[in-house]
């Protein structure tokens, strides 16, 4: 393998995870049907999707274990203040890792999303 080149989240309501992708974190909408929604970020640089599911999902616990991460262009500060404002969940403080500077948000299904400062 080389590399990974797209991702889908499985969420319970796709009309409330759209609007949080979009309207709270600022992701571009690439396709939308009824079953699945692709986005992109940062002028299609990254893109991952979020659909239906695709089982039975009922009593089952999402999210756990499973985190997207994005490359930011700017500050990793100036975007926590904008995840804020916008009464976004955010999971503990500004992170330092080897990697970069981090913060990490829920979205509405519990999937972490991560936004990394890169050194």
């Amino acid at each position: 393998m080389r590399k990974l080149t797209f991702a889908s989240l499985q969420v319970r309501d796709l009309d409330i995870s759209k609007d949080f992708y979009t309207n709270k974190l600022g992701f571009e909408i690439s396709v939308s049907t009824p079953e699945v929604c692709i986005f992109s970020y940062q002028q299609g640089e990254a893109s991952f999707a979020i659909r239906k599911p695709i089982g039975n999902l009922e009593g089952k616990e999402l999210g756990v274990g499973a985190s997207l991460w994005f490359a930011i262009d700017g500050s990793i500060g100036d975007l926590e203040k904008q995840l804020i404002l916008s009464e976004v969940t955010i999971l503990g403080s500004i992170n330092n890792t080897r990697f970069g500077r981090t913060v990490i948000v829920k979205d509405p299904d519990g999937y972490n999303i991560t936004f990394l400062q890169p050194n």
